[in-house]
């Protein structure tokens, strides 16, 4: 177990070193962000202009979507290179539908997720992107979940979402890249950056007072010199932030569906 400040600097360490094992070597290749403006997205943008990277963030979502407010707001303050794909109901649906085709045990939240990541990865592709990094890991190894919070043991439930994420989000994200042509990285999902954080104890991620998770992880964002506002911006799943679950929503009742997910069940047929 490591006291808090030192459990800050060695995370620190931890994550400059997977992001930096993670770039292209020799030969330079163009690098995109999947970018939200949450903490997990802006420290992984920050850290990359650190180093020197040549990469650009890419949103996406609806028109006024949170994500794409918070994506423009982070991206000017920090000096990021932004692009923003603002979809409509008819591309959304475009998306489902190839998805659909390629993605196993296709649900409501590999439907909106997988959305998002493929609109957002074919925009990096559009662009030239060769790697695409993603904040995919996060939550597990920080507590970043509902679930944590609610469990006596919030250790034990990071590991057991970290045992599930392969069929949960490694089989929705790695399909997706490879559809595209484009390699995925997902530094949370370092060896060394998971054993660092899980040899913290509970209270540095998940603040009982506050209600506030990842707090160890917006430390470091904030003591890096990313702004408090980014830092502790709370967690939107990336179908809420993007308005994605609300489109798909509509559209189920455009196609006469009572419920979404019997749409999405629909698609996968």
């Amino acid at each position: 177990i490591l006291d808090r400040r030192k459990a800050g600097s060695l995370l620190k360490e931890a994550m400059i070193g997977s992001i930096q094992s993670r770039l292209p070597k020799g030969k330079k290749s163009k690098i995109g962000v999947l970018f939200s403006g949450g903490v997990d997205s802006t420290t992984i943008s920050f850290i990359l202009k650190k180093l020197g990277a040549d990469f650009t963030c890419y949103t996406v979502g609806l028109e006024n979507a949170e994500d794409i407010e918070w994506a423009k707001k982070a991206a000017k303050r920090l000096g990021f290179r932004l692009k923003i794909r603002v979809l409509d109901d008819e591309e959304i649906e475009s998306i489902l539908k190839k998805i659909a085709e390629f993605l196993d045990d296709f649900d409501m939240v590999k439907a909106g997720v997988g959305c998002v990541t493929y609109a957002g990865a074919e925009l990096a592709k559009k662009d030239g992107a060769k790697i695409i990094f993603t904040g995919l890991g996060s939550e597990e190894i920080f507590a970043g979940y509902q679930r944590h919070a609610e469990s006596e043991d919030v250790q034990e439930e990071c590991w057991k979402g970290l045992l599930s994420m392969y069929k949960r989000d490694l089989m929705r994200d790695l399909p997706i890249a490879d559809k595209l042509k484009l390699k995925i990285e997902s530094p949370f999902l370092d060896k060394e950056v998971i054993r660092t954080a899980m040899m913290m104890p509970a209270e540095y991620k998940i603040d009982r007072e506050t209600g506030q998770n990842k707090v160890i992880l917006r430390d470091v964002a904030e003591h890096m010199g990313i702004p408090i506002e980014f830092a502790q911006r709370k967690k939107r799943a990336a179908q809420y932030g993007s308005r994605i679950d609300k489109a798909i929503e509509r559209i189920a009742k455009k196609r006469g569906f009572k419920k979404k997910s019997d749409y999405v069940r629909s698609l996968a047929r």
